[in-house]
């Protein structure tokens, strides 16, 4: 009879929490470790597609996961100066097309729903991975408070600046995409006047962009203001702003727009940084997942969505080849590497799309072109059915 496998995972993020609970369900015996002391009011809004909520589903949290979010009726993309529509997608039917729909929330609930979906015992906060090793036993995984944790794999899901990455590879800094993000959150009572619509939304303007979304049930409006820029900041999330910095960058735009903007309590101001894609994510028993291999923009909104599918897939592997993990990675890379560095090409490419390069003054246009979906073969992606290897299915309920 093979052996259970034990796997520990560096970050107990997004990807991390979710591959605790694709390992947990496989009985595959998994320990995840996080820096920080308790999972808490971290971030601000983020945006789940039907790809990564069909891997939800087949773990058996997309009830859970959806009921904290938001399904927003349309999609609207609105010229910057005088608001007037671009474009407009209707969302409604998207569970009907690509199996699940397209969901706003908010971070810290939704990593909240994670946690409180692993089994005790599994996440270990408090504690920070340091680097990693493949040893002819297995991985060892090295924590900042002096403990080397073995097992038969180590899975780097640390980040964009990560730290099993950096251990068991050479590696460059993170790039800067010449890009900074402002975020804000307001009741959606106190803008209702401006706002008017609980729509997705996007202003597209000369060199920058505004994305606006309903998170916590369509009660709070997220706001995520994007600006080029050559200057080099960190890309801490609680970098905190001065109001009069975004007003002024967006000074000129749609007066709604301009009202929401000003409307929020606290704002804060990071860089986004992305890698270069990379072959492979593996040295040994040793591998990576989600940011820590494929760190990319999020002008396609998928850089949860490739985490999330990551994680459905090294656990899949995993257990299709629960005696052979150099095998379960080769798998696992096979069906992951292609996909995800494609998303990082199109990811980068999207930030000239939104900040228009091509054109500086957008044309709003007719009824009949306002029903395309862009990027639907990112969102009819099952990675259930990508990742059916022949074992078992995850028991679900």
């Amino acid at each position: 009879m093979t052996r259970t496998p034990k796997v520990v995972v560096a970050g107990g993020g997004i990807g991390g929490l979710t591959a605790g609970i694709a390992l947990a369900k496989r009985g595959i015996d998994v320990q995840v470790f996080e820096q920080a002391p308790a999972i808490g009011e971290i971030g601000a809004g983020l945006t789940l597609s039907p790809n990564a909520l069909k891997a939800y589903e087949g773990l058996g949290v997309r009830d859970a996961i959806e009921a904290i979010g938001f399904d927003a009726e349309w999609q609207v993309v609105r010229r910057w100066n005088d608001g007037a529509e671009v474009s407009r997608v209707n969302r409604s039917g998207y569970a009907d097309i690509f199996g699940a729909p397209y969901i706003s929330l908010h971070r810290a609930d939704f990593v909240e729903v994670l946690a409180e979906n692993l089994p005790d015992g599994i996440l270990n906060l408090g504690t920070r991975a340091v680097g990693a090793e493949s040893t002819a036993g297995g991985a060892v995984l090295r924590l900042d408070d002096g403990r080397e944790i073995e097992a038969d794999l180590v899975i780097g899901a640390d980040g964009v600046r990560s730290a099993v990455r950096s251990s068991i590879m050479e590696t460059t800094e993170p790039r800067f995409t010449g890009t900074v993000c402002f975020r804000g959150l307001v009741p959606f009572d106190e803008v209702a006047d401006a706002v008017q619509t609980k729509d997705w939304m996007l202003y597209v303007g000369p060199e920058r962009h505004v994305i606006s979304y309903m998170v916590r049930r369509g009660d709070v409006v997220n706001f995520v203001a994007h600006v080029d820029t050559d200057s080099w900041l960190g890309e801490s999330w609680t970098r905190e702003a001065d109001p009069s910095e975004i007003l002024d960058v967006f000074e000129g735009w749609h007066e709604p727009l301009l009202k929401l903007l000003a409307s929020s309590t606290t704002y804060y101001k990071w860089a986004l940084y992305d890698r270069d894609p990379i072959p492979s994510w593996s040295r040994g028993n040793v591998t990576l997942l989600g940011d820590a291999a494929h760190a990319m923009p999020p002008f396609i909104g998928q850089g949860a969505g490739m985490s999330v599918e990551d994680a459905y897939a090294i656990a899949a592997a995993i257990d299709y080849t629960p005696g052979d993990i150099p095998a379960a990675l080769a798998r696992y890379e096979a069906l992951r590497v292609g996909r995800a560095n494609e998303m990082v090409a199109r990811a980068r490419a999207g930030r000239d799309k939104y900040h228009l390069k091509e054109s500086w003054d957008p044309k709003p246009v007719g009824e009949q072109n306002r029903t395309g979906i862009a990027h639907d073969d990112i969102y009819h992606y099952d990675i259930r059915e990508a990742a059916d290897f022949g074992a078992s299915a995850p028991a679900v309920g």
